[in-house]
């Protein structure tokens, strides 16, 4: 490689670093920055769509070369650098985060290799180029800082790309799996209403309509005739094993979780706490029972009776939902009281100001689940956050949707408001986008930032969110038996052959959920592999070293504290807090 070309521009690191204050670095650890920053600027320039994606605006006029050629230097990067890594940088010399964030630089370049290697998802999963269709374009006018004129023309220039992706997609696609497939083909007829609509209500008033509309026009009718071919051609040969094998997600998970624990030892751990969620259920369930039912005698002690007692109080809290329309109003006064609570009770720092939106989530993302946070890029901070809430698919039966809103009932609907959003998602990645480590910012541990929305979903209530509503406990426990149920599915999904028959049965009648989330989460487990894993991985790092720091602290434990000690180092991989959070709390290595 040629190692001039990653000359750093200043324009390039006053934006990079606008996020940070300007820190004096020892030589070693300011050499390792000056290497990564050098690094990035050509990973960008192959993948403009990344660059956008993490807040770097440069290239926000281009989308990326997704020929093989180009996808083959992207992995010739990532090789070269990872051999140059060690070469051009000293690891012995590195202060102690320096050396964080060299093994942290230096296991993403291994897991990108890794997956370049032994994943193909531009010829496998369709939904690989509806990113370069729908994201590279929405995030333009959601989700970055620069002048509304300057976000349309970029979309103007990328909309006149569009067609080589299509292309490169209808040329290279080869045999998909068809749930993945079935995905991809719905997320396209929303990217069509995007084109056709909602590309108008983001942008507003502005002198380019004109432009825009002739522009859109004609990337809708792109994607018409691109959906004929999804459905047609493509899906006659979506003969693909979404099924990743035993081998390939032992490795994946090692890398992907970086937690320090094997897939067959999460496994055990998830099953065990399987029992022990399951019990405390009932528990609450046996409380509640007069409650709902004051004329029924309670159900045998037996397997089957706690079974029983459990579904029906769940089933009868469900019934206390509002309507599909309802569900953002309710989530953002959900917020409100979250956000007074979190303040009278000193639980965390809050973000301020408080960027982050609820929307209704775009056609053009749903299919695999209810929520998700859209945080502001890492590297252009001040941009807003979504909190993006769907409504029911558009096809499915009534009896469908009931099914839906009692998943997402009125205390369930607050579970999941914690943990996207206050004190979960978008209060911890507000906090991460400021910490001084580029590579930090860059480079975020899913196993981190699952597991601590997670943990936070319990801690809340713990510290008396809810005012002890035993209702709004076993909401949370059932939420959380779902992420303990997404690691027995992911892995007994991809490893052992589980049927979609045994999924259902393990998801509706063993961890209580309704038939529409339940097949919400089994189109997703073939959908991804690992990722379902990170929230029980990373809530029991939390979780268990909370419960030690406090143990050694006593009454000199300060809970803010102690998040604020959490969250300050970045969402980096869970193996290093104990020994940041122990240093910022003054307390000796174990």
């Amino acid at each position: 490689m040629n190692y001039a070309i990653w000359i750093w521009t200043v324009a390039a690191l006053n934006l990079l670093m606008a996020a940070a204050p300007a820190l004096a670095q020892p030589p070693e650890d300011d050499k390792l920055n000056t290497f990564f920053k050098g690094y990035l600027d050509e990973y960008f320039r192959q993948q403009p769509l990344a660059a956008t994606q993490l807040g770097d605006h440069r290239f926000d006029n281009l989308l990326d070369d997704i020929s093989p050629k180009a996808r083959a230097g992207w992995l010739i990067l990532a090789d070269q650098t990872l051999r140059e890594l060690p070469r051009q940088v000293d690891y012995r010399t590195l202060t102690g985060d320096g050396q964080i964030d060299f093994e942290i630089f230096q296991h993403n370049l291994q897991t990108q290799i890794w997956e370049a290697k032994n994943l193909h998802p531009f010829r496998e999963d369709p939904r690989t180029y509806g990113a370069y269709i729908n994201d590279s374009v929405y995030l333009l006018l959601t989700q970055s800082t620069l002048p509304k004129e300057a976000n349309i023309a970029n979309c103007l220039a990328r909309m006149a790309q569009i067609p080589r992706i299509v292309a490169e997609a209808e040329k290279t696609l080869t045999h998909p799996p068809k749930p993945i497939l079935e995905t991809a083909i719905r997320q396209n007829r929303g990217a069509i209403d995007f084109y056709e609509k909602d590309l108008f209500q983001l942008a507003g008033d502005t002198a380019q309509l004109d432009q825009l509309k002739a522009g859109a026009a004609s990337v809708a009718a792109l994607l018409r005739n691109y959906q004929k071919f999804l459905e047609g051609p493509l899906m006659t040969r979506a003969t693909g094993n979404w099924r990743l094998g035993k081998r390939k997600f032992d490795r994946k998970f090692e890398l992907e979780t970086d937690a320090g624990i094997t897939a067959e030892q999460n496994l055990a751990d998830a099953e065990t706490e399987f029992n022990h969620v399951r019990r405390d259920m009932y528990v609450l369930a046996r409380q509640l029972w007069c409650q709902y039912f004051p004329q029924t005698p309670l159900p045998p002690d037996d397997a089957a009776g706690e079974r029983e007692t459990i579904l029906k109080v769940v089933d009868a809290i469900n019934q206390d939902h509002g309507a599909p329309e309802e569900l953002v109003s309710e989530a953002k006064a959900d917020i409100e009281r979250i956000k007074a609570f979190i303040r009278k009770r000193d639980y965390i720092q809050l973000p301020d100001p408080d960027r982050c939106e609820v929307i209704v989530m775009p056609e053009f993302r749903r299919g695999n689940s209810l929520a998700y946070l859209d945080n502001a890029p890492p590297l252009d901070p001040e941009a807003h956050s979504y909190y993006a809430v769907s409504p029911p698919p558009s096809d499915w039966t009534p009896r469908q949707v009931e099914s839906f809103l009692e998943e997402y009932n009125r205390y369930m609907l607050q579970i999941l408001t914690l943990h996207e959003g206050y004190p979960g998602h978008y209060v911890q990645l507000a906090a991460a986008a400021r910490v001084p480590s580029l590579i930090r910012r860059v480079y975020q541990s899913g196993v981190f930032i699952e597991g601590w929305a997670v943990y936070g979903e319990m801690t809340m209530l713990n510290e008396g969110y809810g005012d002890g509503d035993p209702r709004l406990r076993l909401m949370e426990l059932k939420f959380y038996l779902r992420a303990v149920a997404n690691s027995i599915l992911d892995y007994k999904m991809h490893c052992a052959q589980m049927t979609d028959a045994e999924a259902m049965k393990f998801l509706t009648q063993d961890a209580f959920q309704s038939e529409g989330e339940a097949k919400l989460k089994l189109i997703r487990a073939k959908q991804s592999s690992v990722q379902l894993s990170t929230y029980f991985v990373g809530r029991m790092a939390h979780y268990r070293l909370h419960q030690q720091i406090e143990r050694e602290m006593g009454d000199k434990f300060s809970l803010a504290r102690y998040h604020d000690a959490v969250i300050s180092h970045g969402s980096i991989p869970v193996k290093y807090l104990p020994e940041l959070v122990r240093a910022d709390l003054g307390l000796s290595r174990q």
